[in-house]
């Protein structure tokens, strides 16, 4: 069984560096974070075992210090939280930084929001909380719901596939062609590269493993692009999860792996899968009498 892995895999820069923060932080002073500081359940434990505490509401930290995550939040939001007398730690993404940037300067020049992604991220919803008219849309069905606007400004979350983006920006255009439709690219380049070396890997694998947390949406964006080009794909996030039925002896198997991901686990995955290989070979060998 032979084992590659994609050019481009695991945690971006964006999630070391939050990580980093919260674990500089919480040596001086306790901590808590607000929401999932990643969506990867293995860096949360590793998170709490250090003693930073995770809660979803402000209100029901029990520390003077709280981190907002690395998918951002809106100025509401980060104004509530002060408003409780909390000392704010950002550690948003710099790149989900340039996404509301560049929301705001659409907004200024007059086009009406668009946000490419998920309506309930935790990212779109630092986009759109401080929004009184905005639109969310990721598939066709978002698109035929759209009122005629005179002007459309468009983004995207940052971890969504870029050739989708553009799909959508299109299918706008053309359900308004009156309109004019401005789209800013805030894909995260991260993520443009993990999908396109996600390409590369699917097609020259009979499996792709792909390691990331149930709740990353990049992971699952890294799932459906692997899975147009591979039958065989797996999620999973430790190397418990894996399975020996999924593999035979002569596959050549794909690793690609989220941006929550750390390089611990990737190492871990890999090397229990050349224990698979050993084993697949051992149970083919016959033996000779």
């Amino acid at each position: 069984m032979k084992i590659i892995r994609a050019e481009h895999l695991g945690m971006c820069f964006g999630v070391r560096d939050a990580i980093a923060l919260a674990v500089e932080s919480a040596r001086f002073e306790p901590l808590t974070v607000l929401g999932d500081l990643v969506h990867n359940e293995t860096v949360l434990e590793e998170l709490r075992a250090r003693g930073v505490r995770i809660e979803q509401q402000p209100a029901h930290a029990d520390t003077r210090t709280v981190m907002v995550t690395a998918h951002g939040a809106s100025e509401r939001r980060l104004a509530e939280t002060r408003r409780l007398g909390l000392n704010v730690l950002e550690a948003t993404c710099p790149l989900v930084q340039v996404a509301h940037r560049s929301l705001a300067k659409l907004m200024r020049e007059g086009f009406h929001p668009v946000i490419i992604g998920k309506r309930d991220h935790v990212e779109v919803r630092g986009m759109t909380e401080d929004l009184d008219i905005f639109d969310v849309v990721l598939g066709d069905e978002d698109v035929a719901h759209l009122r005629e606007r005179p002007r459309f400004g468009v983004v995207s979350q940052t971890t969504q596939p870029i050739e989708k983006a553009r799909l959508l920006v299109q299918l706008i255009r053309e359900r308004f062609p009156n309109s004019e439709v401005r789209f800013i690219d805030t894909v995260c380049q991260p993520t443009k590269r993990r999908q396109n070396a996600a390409v590369e890997l699917a097609q020259r694998c009979d499996v792709v493993v792909v390691i990331g947390g149930a709740h990353s949406n990049n992971t699952h964006e890294l799932i459906n692009t692997c899975s147009q080009f591979c039958r065989r794909v797996h999620r999973v996030q430790t190397m418990d999860d894996l399975r020996e039925d999924w593999f035979r002896a002569d596959d050549i198997v794909g690793i690609t792996a989220g941006t929550s991901t750390p390089d611990s686990v990737i190492v871990e995955i890999e090397q229990t899968l050349r224990q698979v290989s050993l084993s697949l070979m051992k149970s083919q060998t016959v033996p000779s009498f």
